[in-house]
């Protein structure tokens, strides 16, 4: 079985559905299709729910009123027929009386969650109609009977095994085509929740790994991951293969193609990832391994921003052992993961990207010593098979980095990853010099 995942660009019109359909069924596989709500969609479902907590139920009942208008169009050029017309806006019916009790009810963080859900149950109904519609052996089924996560929101993987496979063996034999959502799930205690942005990505590579699949497929609308940001750089271009390792650093630190996550799963079970360009479906895009080696050097520069830099430093680190474990208990006290260490004698630096708890973390950490806090920063992550015997690699990236200012530098906790961090107002030009200097 091949798991094939569309994004909210890839199905986001009605020519973007038939594109789809025109990839799914160019053979005779059998395919299960993880959807994404329709571009746009999650974010005016998130504008709903912050308009309601501020209690400015008029300005959602807007938001509401254009989504409402947003599917009437669709479903009118998605379908061909008035019957799969009805059968389409009857079911979505469903999700816009819920939206209209958002509107009329004191809105709680459960509804927020079921809010959110609904953008993937509208796309996956449509699409499901949409092939029958076309007389396809397809059938729907719903990730919230089959998804969940644990009492620390980490997906229950032997729970999605069994209910997957529980769900699948009462589907028809014939039937070839399988549609699900993406990204929406269940909590330990039952109550609808969500595997955060980018989810969908996260939702097939569980499903892929749950179902031993063949392959998953990460359809959006570039045609695999690049070597840099091509938002920022110009002639960027597609790397052909990487190691599920390179591609799980670039996916971290900012390649916005891949969930950070969705590639420990199918790293587990040894599944190929590849990532493909729905509008260039005939392009090669990028296919993820379990080749280690693959070949020498940098393949690809990413970069995240958000970062908050902190450097602790004091004389009490001198000789001292256990201050580091100290220091880190303060972040796991506040559940704030670390990105980027450095240390020398008498002080540590580190960077987050969640800051929710930044104030009660810097309170803590002040006894420690002298406590420097560094905001709108970037970490500019250089990935590849970074062989440390190999002459030249590194001074080519410090000889690219020359003229910019550096914050922090991380090598050696990886052989795939060099880290810097810089200002953001330097992060453009540094991927440009890194750009010129190492490709």
């Amino acid at each position: 079985m091949i798991i094939m995942k569309f994004g909210g660009t890839s199905v986001g019109t009605p020519q973007g559905m038939n594109q789809i359909r025109e990839i799914i069924t160019q053979d005779s596989n059998k395919k299960l299709v993880v959807l994404s709500a329709l571009s746009g969609v999650t974010n005016s479902l998130v504008e709903i729910g912050e308009r309601l907590r501020r209690n400015d139920a008029e300005g959602a009942e807007q938001v509401v009123g254009k989504l409402a208008e947003k599917y009437v169009t669709f479903i009118e050029d998605l379908y061909q027929s008035p019957e799969f017309k009805k059968k389409a806006s009857d079911a979505i019916s469903q999700s816009h009386i819920f939206l209209q009790r958002c509107l009329s009810e004191k809105f709680t963080n459960l509804m927020d969650k079921e809010l959110l859900a609904q953008g993937e149950l509208m796309s996956t109904q449509l699409f499901n109609l949409h092939l029958q519609e076309h007389q396809l052996n397809s059938t729907l089924i719903n990730a919230l009977d089959f998804i969940r996560t644990d009492a620390f929101g980490e997906p229950d993987e032997a729970f999605i095994n069994k209910e997957l496979s529980d769900v699948l063996v009462k589907q028809p034999a014939e039937t070839t085509l399988i549609v699900t959502q993406g990204y929406i799930c269940r909590n330990f205690e039952g109550n609808i929740d969500n595997l955060q942005r980018g989810g969908s990505d996260y939702t097939a590579s569980l499903v892929g790994a749950a179902l031993h699949a063949d392959e998953i497929q990460i359809w959006t609308d570039i045609d695999g991951m690049h070597n840099n940001d091509p938002r920022v750089v110009e002639n960027t271009f597609s790397i052909p293969e990487l190691s599920f390792d390179e591609a799980a650093e670039l996916a971290y630190f900012g390649a916005k193609i891949l969930h950070p996550s969705c590639i420990r799963p199918a790293q587990r079970r040894n599944i190929p990832v590849r990532l493909k360009n729905t509008m260039k479906p005939e392009a090669h895009g990028t296919l993820i391994d379990s080749k280690d080696e693959i070949g020498e050097g940098i393949k690809a520069i990413a970069a995240k921003d958000g970062i908050v830099a902190i450097k602790v430093k004091s004389l009490r680190m001198l000789m001292a052992y256990g201050f580091l474990r100290r220091v880190f208990e303060i972040f796991e006290k506040y559940k704030t993961p670390i990105d980027v260490i450095t240390t020398s004698e008498v002080a540590i630096s580190v960077t987050i990207d969640n800051v929710y708890y930044l104030d009660s973390i810097l309170s803590e950490l002040r006894p420690f010593g002298e406590v420097e806090v560094d905001k709108e920063q970037s970490i500019i992550c250089i990935v590849g098979n970074l062989v440390a015997e190999k002459p030249g690699l590194v001074s080519k990236i410090f000889a690219a980095l020359e003229n910019i200012p550096v914050r922090m530098i991380s090598y050696g906790g990886s052989r795939h990853n060099i880290s810097v961090v810089v200002d953001t107002q330097y992060k453009k030009e540094a991927l440009k010099k890194l750009n010129d200097g190492v490709f």
